[in-house]
């Protein structure tokens, strides 16, 4: 059976932040069990820092995926990601991966609802809903941690042209994945919202049944930053019951109605203060291993077999709940940390492109001037001519750039992800607390370098490949794998 489309619908920021995670190890080789990946991005607040990154991280992602080509099995950037416009070309959309909510830009909520407008009753049951602050939030700066706004606003979801698109497209086996977080606005309203109407979809949709029975997983993220004082509307105080009230109605709305077949928790009480501005500067946080942990429950979900994840009549049979945990708890974590499934997923591929990532950076320009065999003695060639290429300059060069950011932000959060230590160039250093292979040699411990990098080039350097890209990065991705399993113990 070929394997399922996954649309992925990524809730306000923290939607944003778990979907640049999971980009990244699609990049590194991951499998994600899917034959393509569309990610939905909700959010009002689109001049964002999390949401912009995201977006450009997966439009390099796209164009790298193309140039490598279709049907690859194995390798970096193998699995495909489409926009839902690609999916549905003939549909009026943006080609873009964000849901397009309308009547947001420049405008308050008070105007969204036509609180002037309304009369008697409803003017004073909105009164009684909704504060002043509420009336005057400007909602292209999202819900500010306003959950009844955002239901008001995202309840636009079920007669948008981004959902009856979605529903022409699904198809029977295709499988849902919902990430939000619960703490603040825009993923607490959104999550059930987006659920509610997939579950109760009918005509004139198209096929409404597979979007009843479909397979739908989904990730909700517990506070795991907190926020430096300011002058925001966001009140840090207000997580914890915002997310018991949140958690209670999940368990007789969500869970307790069996609208999911597999439900992820996940959070930290270890929290980074970030810095507490919602406006257009606003939302430009560190990467974080809770967002990579939410990231994982994607490909969890995907993993899991069909009969596992039945559903009958809109409910789940059997449905699943998950969390997430280290096996130390210690405030910086390497691998050795993280518990063995964890590990068996993350440790070669992350560090297989870190050292790819490496090399473009450090060696690749002296291999090229010596003319080492993988790049220069067979077609296609590696020059200089690629390496000012557009596509290597702006597209490899920033992506690989953006690769490192996220480690680094991960290693300087708290709690900290540091596996790697990225202040050193020796490839021998970069992996932290990983023990290497005891061989015996002249002079001391046989040190892994680039060196030994060129050789594992050099072998595959006779084989064929269409193209100098597919060159270097199927290379690439052969070669890290031979050197992390000839030097180290545990790969």
């Amino acid at each position: 059976m070929s394997k399922p489309k996954l649309f992925i619908f990524g809730i306000g920021g923290t939607g944003s932040r778990v979907i640049k995670a999971l980009t990244m190890l699609l990049a590194a080789g991951i499998d994600a069990h899917a034959s393509e990946i569309i990610p939905i991005i909700i959010d009002p607040h689109l001049g964002n820092e999390d949401f912009r990154r995201t977006t450009t991280l997966l439009g390099d992602y796209q164009t790298i995926q193309n140039k490598l080509g279709e049907g690859r099995k194995e390798g970096f950037f193998h699995t495909r990601i489409r926009t839902l416009k690609e999916v549905a070309p003939d549909g009026n959309l943006q080609n873009s991966f964000a849901f397009n909510l309308q009547n947001v830009q420049n405008e308050t909520f008070r105007n969204y609802i036509d609180f002037a407008g309304l009369e008697g009753s409803n003017h004073d049951l909105a009164e009684l809903l909704f504060s002043k602050s509420n009336l005057d939030t400007e909602m292209d700066i999202g819900f500010i941690g306003n959950p009844n706004i955002g239901a008001v606003v995202l309840n636009q979801f079920k007669d948008s042209e981004e959902f009856k698109q979605f529903a022409s497209r699904f198809e029977q086996n295709d499988r849902i994945f919902i990430i939000s977080s619960i703490f603040g606005g825009t993923g607490a309203a959104g999550f059930p919202l987006i659920l509610k109407n997939i579950r109760n979809a009918a005509s004139p949709l198209q096929n409404p049944e597979y979007l009843r029975n479909a397979r739908v997983g989904a990730v909700t993220v517990l506070p795991y930053f907190g926020l430096a004082p300011g002058e925001s509307k966001i009140d840090m105080a207000t997580f914890i019951s915002k997310t018991k009230a949140a958690l209670s109605y999940y368990e007789s709305n969500v869970s307790g109605n069996k609208s999911l077949n597999a439900l992820y928790y996940i959070g930290d009480d270890i929290k980074s203060s970030y810095q507490n501005d919602p406006g257009q500067g606003g939302q430009k946080n560190d990467a974080h291993l809770v967002e990579l942990a939410a990231a994982m429950s994607v490909i969890d979900f995907m993993k899991m077999d069909d009969e596992a994840l039945q559903t009958h009549n809109g409910r789940a049979v059997n449905a699943k709940h998950r969390e997430f945990g280290i096996r130390e708890d210690i405030e910086n974590l390497s691998f050795n940390a993280l518990g063995e499934q964890t590990q068996r997923l993350l440790k070669r591929p992350l560090t297989q492109y870190l050292y790819f990532s490496r090399y473009l950076r450090d060696e690749l320009q002296n291999a090229i001037n010596v003319r080492q065999p993988f790049m220069q003695l067979s077609a296609p060639k590696i020059d200089n001519a690629f390496t000012t290429s557009y596509f290597f300059q702006s597209v490899v060069s920033n992506f690989n750039k953006a690769f490192e950011e996220w480690l680094t932000e991960m290693a300087r959060n708290q709690r900290r992800f540091e596996p790697f230590n990225l202040s050193t160039k020796l490839m021998q250093e970069m992996l932290r607390d990983i023990k290497t292979k005891r061989r015996p040699y002249i002079g001391g411990e046989r040190r892994i370098d680039y060196h030994d990098f060129n050789d594992k080039l050099n072998n595959s350097s006779k084989n064929g490949f269409a193209s100098a890209e597919v060159k270097l990065f199927e290379g690439f991705y052969k070669a890290t794998n031979d050197l992390l399993v000839d030097f180290y113990e545990s790969f």
